[in-house]
């Protein structure tokens, strides 16, 4: 079983957060290339925003930060070398964390 370490999570995250720009609503397919591996996220996501905030005398925030993300449905497959499918223990609840800025 592939094991995905914090770093792995890392990474998939910032590419995750790639994709979801300015989105509400995310759905496709995540694929990211690792030390020895490669993995592929495919994700149906609603992501929810803060309301956005106008700072006084200053300019208004056009986009609330993420405050939740909720996983409609996901799938995460790894990948050897050799293009095998490897069994791995990902979890969605280890990756969220790290694409919502008011839980870092």
């Amino acid at each position: 079983m592939k094991e995905i370490t914090p770093n792995d999570y890392a990474y998939v995250a910032a590419n995750v957060a790639d994709r979801i720009e300015h989105r509400s609503f995310f759905s496709g397919t995540i694929r990211t290339d690792h030390e020895g591996f490669v993995s592929e996220l495919i994700a149906t996501l609603i992501i929810y925003r803060n309301r956005p905030e106008e700072e006084p005398n200053g300019p208004t925030q056009l986009l609330g930060t993420i405050c939740d993300i909720v996983p409609v449905w996901w799938e995460f497959h790894t990948y050897d070398p050799e293009g095998e499918e490897m069994l791995n223990d990902f979890s969605f609840s280890d990756l969220k964390p790290l694409l919502i800025p008011a839980q870092l």
